[in-house]
């Protein structure tokens, strides 16, 4: 069952992502690949949210769980991309993007997983705290 959901996941996670990409050139002229960038920190954060506070809860079985976090957010997300757009402005010499668009996606995704993560702890916590549980 797990196969389908991440299928199904997959499904919807890509579509987004190219919906996204495609409703990003309305508002952005810039070579430096924004849409990218904003997806894998979305990505990063729901992730990072996604593994501490639903599935530490357990109200979805583990194929939806599979489903949702390697289908839908696996991707969602996208090093390829990310890799091929570095390269790209490299070799059209856009130092300047290439770092920043490299840092930023290094930094800004640690920092939206973390935070993402102690979001899902907070709202774990406070939920266990509500139904008389405990949190480990």
């Amino acid at each position: 069952m797990s196969y389908l959901f991440v299928g199904i996941g997959g499904i919807i996670g890509s579509l987004l992502r190219y919906y996204i990409g495609l409703s990003s050139v309305i508002w952005w002229s810039s070579p430096f690949p924004i849409a990218t960038l904003v997806i894998n920190l979305i990505g990063c954060f729901v992730l990072g949210w996604f593994t501490t506070y639903l599935s530490k809860l357990k109200l979805f079985s583990p194929a939806l769980l599979t489903g949702f976090g390697t289908g839908l957010v696996g991707s969602f997300t996208t090093f390829s991309t990310f890799s091929v757009e570095s390269v790209q402005l490299i070799q059209n010499s856009l130092w300047g993007f290439a770092i920043l668009y490299v840092l930023s996606s290094l930094f800004g995704g640690l920092f939206f997983s973390y935070f993402g993560y102690r979001l899902g702890d907070i709202c774990t916590k406070n939920r266990l705290q509500r139904e008389g549980e405990t949190y480990k």
